[in-house]
């Protein structure tokens, strides 16, 4: 079968712009063609020429008046996402926006609404939702063998000092902004996107030398939901693992290449049932419970194609989900209606702490 490549233009050639979606971009051309990238910057605008072979213009609305564009990807700074990804869709291209979307979910609803109306696809660059090693949880998670999941750990720490554009409320900059939207997105997964979980916040300026946090914990509740706790931390010299799951048969633990798990069959375990008197041990003095289960335990680590990066290759599913719903109209599998939960989320924090978004 043969395919078309959808021609592409990017906004920016930054980090984003360049050093992620253009690198993909140039390893699955028989889908995908750099039609034409925007950056104000001229060096960055001849760069493109000679490693695309592309159109480069000073600005984006110069690059959509001139080119056909199948897919608009908006890698612009983070405080212009929401204004260009709206025009965009006004003007009647599908948009990849590089994640925040937004910083609101008033702003998201009116993302939605111009995607419905002008009948384009409005698609967010979350790549971590297809993480491998997340991916896996889910797979243990949802195989049953951990026991209904009782809390959640999230862990994206780190000892960094920062005073980068990044690092300004004004840019909506911050760590929750900034690196906030993968492990939110992956907890709200977990959680579930049916209902707004409660939220607490505490936020802190550790390290940084802007006016936004660098020091984030959050904890997610819900009747019958798993308690997430997730923490982003610049000041964190001792880190931890990303990833600690805990179940009533069992938990989960690990990284981003490798993850273990062990747990125990409570069919194999020892009847018990509740003793309202104190307990006694054979001696007749006074004793704990105890009793022995049977562990089973398993382990899973990253395998990947040679050559390819694990960003990579979660960058080219993000992608290749894209083109089938461009070419094929399949549904999107990260929606902006789920990004939406992550704005409200997101709003509460910065309610609970006006020592920073006063």
């Amino acid at each position: 079968m043969t395919t078309k490549a959808l021609k592409v233009g990017i906004i920016g050639q930054g980090r984003s712009g360049r050093n992620i979606h253009g690198n993909l971009l140039v390893q699955i051309s028989e889908y995908y063609t750099i039609a034409a990238v925007a950056d104000s910057m001229p060096e960055r605008q001849e760069l493109a020429r000679q490693e695309y072979g592309c159109n480069a213009y000073a600005s984006w609305e110069e690059m959509v008046q001139n080119e056909e564009l199948d897919l608009v990807v908006n890698a612009s700074p983070s405080h212009q996402h929401f204004s260009i990804s709206l025009e965009l869709l006004n003007r009647g291209f599908n948009v990849l926006c590089e994640k925040p979307l937004a910083k609101t979910a008033e702003e998201v609803d009116k993302l939605i609404e111009a995607s419905e109306r002008s009948g384009k696809l409005i698609a967010i660059f979350q790549q971590s939702r297809y993480q491998h090693a997340f991916t896996k949880i889910r797979e243990v998670i949802e195989s049953g063998v951990l026991g209904r999941i009782v809390q959640v750990n999230f862990t994206l720490n780190g000892f960094a000092r920062r005073w980068d554009w990044q690092t300004l409320q004004s840019n909506n900059g911050g760590n929750l902004l900034n690196t906030g939207p993968h492990p939110v997105d992956q907890a709200l997964q977990l959680f579930g996107t049916d209902i707004m979980p409660q939220v607490t916040c505490i936020m802190d300026r550790a390290n940084t030398f802007g006016d936004a946090e660098d020091y984030v914990k959050l904890i997610m509740r819900g009747q019958g939901r798993p308690t997430i706790d997730l923490e982003i931390s610049s000041c964190c010299t001792y880190g931890r693992e990303p990833f600690n799951i805990q179940g009533t048969n069992g938990g989960l633990r690990g990284t981003a290449q490798q993850l273990e798990w062990k747990y125990f069959k409570p069919e194999e375990a020892p009847e018990q049932q509740l003793i309202k008197e104190p307990l006694l041990g054979k001696d007749g003095l006074p004793a704990y419970c105890n009793e022995t289960l049977i562990w089973h335990e398993d382990s899973w680590s990253l395998a990947l194609e040679e050559g390819k990066t694990p960003f990579e290759d979660m960058t080219e599913k993000v992608y290749m989900m894209l083109y089938r719903s461009i070419t094929e109209g399949a549904e999107l599998e990260i929606t902006p209606q789920q990004v939406r939960q992550q704005m409200m989320v997101m709003e509460e924090c910065r309610r609970q702490n006006p020592q920073i978004y006063g």
